[in-house]
């Protein structure tokens, strides 16, 4: 018994080899390698260029199980073939963003610039002053590190200042009147 979503089977798309080793997945392709181990209530089977999910036990644990088990394999195929980017903007006076190295520094009107050391298989960019752009074959990390950054400065909510994700809407509070 499956989830819905996982009783797809999930085609490999040419350039991407998977190889299963029990509950253990790892997925090669063109921008790089993930690899990734899952509970043993679902079985992950490969046939031809095709993988299909089956669960061991007949529990509601299992078959929520198999749907997320689904998505994160179909995240790991993306990922090695696409990756993954999210795209940060900074709204302020004097708020600025520098790449040095594999550093970001951040200028966020703090008495001292903010350096930002992005974690393995992350690359960070900066395309303007105002721009920073996250990128890497894991989603999961992709997000986490777009979170880290956006959480130096968050965006105040009368004026809209700080980090936002770039297709973030934020609705401003009025002022206090007099």
């Amino acid at each position: 018994m499956l989830s819905r979503k996982a009783k797809t089977p999930l085609s490999i798309p040419n350039g991407v080899e998977v190889s299963i080793d029990g509950s253990n997945v790892k997925v090669k392709g063109s921008l790089g390698q993930t690899e990734f181990t899952f509970n043993d209530a679902v079985s992950i089977i490969k046939k031809d260029n095709t993988i299909v999910l089956e669960t061991r036990e007949e529990t509601k644990f299992a078959k929520a199980l198999s749907g997320t088990v689904r998505a994160i394999v179909v995240n790991m195929i993306t990922g090695v073939t696409a990756g993954f980017e999210k795209k940060l903007t900074i709204l302020g006076v004097g708020y600025r963003a520098q790449l040095q190295g594999t550093d970001l520094n951040l200028t966020l009107g703090y008495s001292h610039p903010v350096v930002y050391k992005a974690p393995a298989g992350i690359k960070v960019e900066t395309p303007s002053q105002t721009e920073i752009v996250v990128k890497g074959i894991d989603k999961q990390l992709v997000g986490q590190a777009a979170a880290n950054i956006r959480k130096f400065r968050q965006v105040e909510p009368y004026k809209g200042k700080g980090i936002r994700y770039s297709d973030e809407q934020v609705s401003l509070k009025e002022a206090k009147k007099k």
